[in-house]
C-alpha cells in the first residue's frame, strides 16, 4: 500500500487552533458516545490532529454509509462536464427500457436534479421496497410519486442509486471505475471499494469504503473549490452549486437536519456543510474557518457530534497562528497516540466453563432462527459455533484481545470481516463481543448459565433497527 499520508502536518497552534479545544472536543465525545473510530482535523489544508481508536488504524478503510452519496454527486458533476448528461435531463430519457409502460404524470417530468436534491416527489422513502426487488431501477420507477418533483423533500437513498445507474449507463463503466482516474487516484485514494446491486451497479447511496485521510482529502478538495495540488478535479462551479442550499428540508432553525440540502450534501449551522453517513461517518467543511473535520464512528446521534464541534472546536480557532503551547501539544499528541477500544474485561475461564465447553446448547424457537450453539473453550481463545437452519457460523474469540475472522451471521447475506473477543465477566456469565473490522456495528452477547439452562441477551451498540435483540433461551445437551 502506498503511503497514506498525503497532507502536510503541523501543530494546532501553528495553524491558529487551540490544542486545548481539541482535547475538550475529545473529552466530551469520548464521555458521551458509544465509540469513535477516527478523528482528523485540518486547518488551511494541514492536519493539526489525527487519531485512531485501536483496532482501527490509519491504513484501514471504513464503511461510509451515506457519506458515499457525496462521491456519487461528484460523478454526476463530472459526467455533466463531459457532456454525457445534464442535471436538467429527464430521468426517463436515460431509462426508456426500464420505465413503466404508462409513466405517471410526475414520473414523466422527474429530472436528474430532483434525484440529486432528494425532491423526487415520493411522499415517503421508497428505498426499502426498491432494494428488496430484483431490479432496483425498475422498482424505483414503478413507485408511485405523490408530489410534483422538486416540491417535496424526502430522504431517498434509492434515488442516489438511480444516479449511479445513470452514470454507469452514460459512461459504460462502474461509478467507482469512472471516478478512479478523474477523482480518486489524483487524491491518492487507492483502496476504495463500493458495494454493488444485483445488477452489478455500484449502490451509489451507500457502500463506499475508504480511509479517514481519504475522507479528509475529499473535504479539502471541496474547500478548495474542486482544485487539488493546482489541478482542477471537479468542474468549475460544481462544488459551490452542489454544497449550496438547493432545497429546504425543515423549519427548525437549530436542527442540523433542517438547514437545507444541496446535491447530496447537507447544510449545517455556522455556514458549514457536510457529507454525512449513518452512525457518525462525517466530512464537515467550514469554509469561513478553512477547516475540514473527518470522523468515523459508531454513534447514534450525529447532531451530538456536530454540537460538540461547534461548542469546542469553533471557539478554539483564531485568525492567526497562536503562541506555542508545548505542554498542550504534548498532551494532545499523547492522547491521540494512545486511543484504544479494548475488549471487555473478563477471565479466560470460570467454574461454568468446563461444564459448558463442548456441549450443544439447544434454543427454543426465536426470531433470529438460531437453533443451537456451542462454546469450545481454549487456552488463548474460544470458538463459538452458531447454527441457524442450514447455516453455520463460527466465531474465534480472543481472550483479552481482538481476534480477526470472518462470519456469516444469521439473517444477513454474505460474509463479513470481524474482530472478536470473549471472556467470563462472572463465574456464570460469558460475554462475546463481535465487531465489524471496517464499520460501526458491534454485537455484545451475554450468556448466563444456571445449571444446564442458558439465557442469552444480545445488543448492538448502534443499529438501523432495535439495538436490543430478542433473548435466547436454551438448555445444554446431556
Amino acid at each position: 500500500m502506498p503511503d497514506h499520508r498525503r497532507l502536510p502536518r503541523s501543530t494546532p497552534e501553528d495553524e491558529g487552533v487551540s490544542s486545548h479545544a481539541i482535547l475538550a472536543l475529545m473529552d466530551e465525545l469520548e464521555a458521551s458516545s458509544p465509540e469513535l473510530h477516527s478523528l482528523m482535523v485540518l486547518r488551511h489544508g494541514t492536519v493539526v490532529a489525527e487519531g485512531w481508536w485501536a483496532p482501527f488504524a490509519a491504513d484501514r478503510v471504513h464503511q461510509l454509509f451515506s457519506l458515499s452519496k457525496s462521491f456519487t454527486s461528484a460523478a454526476v458533476g463530472l459526467a455533466q462536464a463531459e457532456g454525457l448528461l445534464t442535471i436538467d435531463d429527464l430521468v426517463l430519457a436515460h431509462f426508456r427500457d426500464e420505465a413503466p409502460a404508462e409513466p405517471g404524470e410526475h414520473l414523466a417530468v422527474l429530472r436528474v436534479r430532483d434525484l440529486l436534491t432528494m425532491t423526487t416527489g415520493h411522499d415517503a422513502d421508497p428505498s426499502d421496497t426498491v432494494f428488496a426487488a430484483p431490479d432496483w431501477v425498475r422498482a424505483f420507477l414503478a413507485q408511485p410519486i405523490e408530489h410534483a418533483p422538486g416540491t417535496h423533500f424526502t430522504y431517498n437513498t434509492a434515488a442516489t442509486y438511480v444516479l449511479s445507474a445513470m452514470v454507469q449507463k452514460v459512461t459504460g463503466e462502474r461509478l467507482l471505475d469512472y471516478l478512479r482516474p478523474r477523482l480518486l487516484e489524483p487524491l491518492g485514494i487507492t483502496d476504495a471499494t463500493w458495494e454493488r446491486s444485483p445488477q452489478g451497479i455500484d449502490t451509489g447511496g451507500f457502500g463506499l469504503s475508504i480511509t479517514t485521510e481519504d475522507i479528509a482529502c475529499f473535504g479539502q478538495l471541496l474547500l478548495d473549490d474542486g482544485v487539488w495540488g493546482g489541478q482542477r478535479l471537479l468542474p468549475d462551479g460544481w462544488v459551490a452549486e452542489a454544497t449550496a442550499k438547493q432545497v429546504p428540508n425543515g423549519t427548525e432553525p437549530a436542527d442540523e437536519w433542517a438547514q437545507g440540502y444541496g446535491y447530496q450534501f447537507w447544510q449545517c449551522t455556522h455556514d458549514a456543510y457536510r457529507a454525512d453517513g449513518a452512525f457518525g461517518q462525517l466530512c464537515v467543511v467550514l469554509p469561513a474557518q478553512s477547516v475540514v473535520v473527518a470522523i468515523t464512528a459508531a454513534v447514534a446521534d450525529t447532531r451530538f457530534v456536530l454540537r460538540c464541534l461547534w461548542k469546542h472546536l469553533l471557539p478554539g480557532i483564531a485568525d492567526r497562528p497562536e503562541s506555542p503551547d508545548p505542554a498542550a501539544v504534548d498532551a494532545l499528541r499523547a492522547r491521540l497516540t494512545g486511543l484504544r477500544l479494548d475488549p471487555p474485561a473478563g477471565e479466560s475461564t470460570s467454574a461454568a466453563a468446563a461444564r459448558v465447553s463442548g456441549r450443544t446448547i439447544s434454543f427454543e424457537s426465536n426470531p433470529s432462527g438460531i437453533t443451537s450453539a456451542m462454546l469450545d473453550a481454549g487456552p488463548d481463545h474460544d470458538t463459538v459455533t452458531l447454527v441457524a437452519g442450514s447455516r453455520t457460523t463460527t466465531v474465534e474469540a480472543g481472550h483479552g484481545t481482538w481476534l480477526p475472522g470472518w462470519v456469516s451471521p444469521p439473517g444477513r447475506p454474505g460474509t463479513f470481516s470481524v474482530l472478536s473477543s470473549g471472556g467470563w465477566s462472572a463465574p456464570d456469565t460469558y460475554v462475546l463481543t463481535v465487531r465489524e473490522s471496517d464499520g460501526p456495528l458491534v454485537l455484545t452477547a451475554t450468556a448466563t448459565v444456571t445449571g444446564d439452562d442458558v439465557a442469552v441477551r444480545s445488543r448492538f451498540h448502534v443499529s438501523f433497527g432495535p439495538t436490543e435483540q430478542a433473548p435466547l433461551t436454551g438448555r445444554l445437551s446431556a
